[in-house]
């Protein structure tokens, strides 16, 4: 075969790699990778893929075996809502262009199997990745990325031919992620910088002589850049600590909301109880009124408004797991929610009906209306407080 731009062919250490930028949405990146890797016999195939999305792509079953209450104790809603939304959008560009995206990684897959290559998942975990991404952006910045995500699920804008082509050289994560790394420039940092060397390094370390690399077209520059330096992957792959202030932070409210009901009840035991009722009120009435707005289960509505105003108590508690578990398990998910979790997540209507997805708006809508109860609760505490001194 002739070789195209595609290829690029690198020796380093004795090792000869050959990188293949591919277009996720390409039909012909499938067809090239199979070429070269049945050309090339190399002794090890490196694919852009983690573990989690490896999964995803050869375990057809996977929501099928989905434990949604697990999801919510290991606090993973908001990765399985980020990893929903990944989902409809490549089957959105699937469905209007009639490609299916990742078939030059299920190729490589297959092609190394073929070849008796080692396969090696060469990319950083998603849920590192994200966590990361979290970490690097303020208080209100996690609130406008929040927004952008779940607004994200309903744009039914169609994808347009200027788009796809520009899909055709970036990233898919990237891809599906453009509009919030135009709104936050330091998502580039996350999603491709720190990727390019966690990929060269692996690539780089990869068993034997001959390695083949299947990856995004946008992530070769990068590569070959970083392939040379030395990078370290437990690093890379850490969550960076959170800062002091951030550790004590969450305390910070619950610590001068008790301080100051304990010192109103000192002057004024009815104008305390006042503070304690409006704090309850605050928060449990609107953490019930988001539950209700993800359509839960009255007993889900009363568990958020019985959980709110002490879970925001508490920086390790929230009430909307509470209200989530007790959704999912009055209303647990059957095989044919998760069946159809990947069309449902297109529209509205579908995503409110799904029992899956409305397990997790439950708890979005249960913690983001405790949230919005906590300052309200907590002004009117403040309020009261300086009303009996003044």
């Amino acid at each position: 075969m002739s070789e195209t731009s595609n290829i690029h062919r690198l020796n380093i250490d004795g090792k000869e790699i050959i990188l293949i930028g591919t277009a996720h949405v390409s039909k012909y990146s499938a067809e090239e990778v199979k070429e070269i890797i049945e050309l090339e016999q190399p002794d090890s195939v490196c694919i852009e893929l983690d573990e989690e999305r490896y999964k995803s792509i050869t375990d057809g079953d996977k929501w099928k075996n989905m434990n949604i209450i697990n999801v919510i104790k290991e606090r993973r809603t908001l990765m399985l809502l980020i990893n929903l939304i990944l989902s409809s959008y490549q089957k959105k560009m699937a469905n209007q262009f009639d490609i299916k995206p990742g078939q030059e990684m299920i190729q490589g897959i297959q092609s190394s199997k073929e070849m008796g290559a080692q396969l090696i998942l060469a990319d950083r975990n998603i849920k590192t990745t994200f966590k990361r991404i979290w970490r690097g952006v303020s208080f209100w910045g996690k609130i406008k990325l929040f927004y952008s995500i779940i607004f994200s699920i309903f744009d039914d804008e169609e994808i347009s031919e200027e788009d796809l082509e520009r899909m055709k050289t970036e990233d898919m994560l990237s891809s599906a992620l453009n509009e919030l790394s135009t709104s936050f420039p330091k998502l580039k940092k996350h999603l491709v910088d720190e990727r390019d060397q966690y990929l060269a390094q692996k690539i780089k370390d990869a068993p034997g002589n001959k390695i083949v690399a299947v990856l995004g077209a946008a992530h070769i520059p990068g590569i070959k850049k970083e392939i040379y330096n030395e990078h370290n992957l437990e690093e890379l792959s850490s969550i960076p600590p959170k800062t002091l202030f951030s550790k004590i932070a969450g305390w910070i409210i619950p610590v001068i909301i008790i301080g100051l009901i304990l010192s109103t009840f000192s002057l004024d035991k009815d104008t305390g109880t006042d503070q304690i009722i409006s704090w309850v009120l605050w928060n449990g009435s609107l953490a019930a009124i988001g539950t209700a707005l993800a359509f839960g289960h009255i007993i889900s509505i009363l568990t958020a408004f019985l959980a709110a105003p002490i879970t925001s108590l508490n920086p390790f508690l929230a009430a909307g797991w509470f209200a989530g578990i007790v959704e999912a398990l009055i209303r647990k998910p059957n095989v044919e929610d998760f069946e159809n979790l990947s069309d449902d997540i297109f529209n509205l209507k579908g995503f409110w009906r799904n029992k899956v997805t409305r397990v997790l708006l439950v708890v979005i809508f249960a913690n983001l209306g405790s949230s919005i109860g906590t300052w309200i609760g907590g002004a009117d505490v403040i309020r009261m407080f300086l009303r009996t001194i003044g």
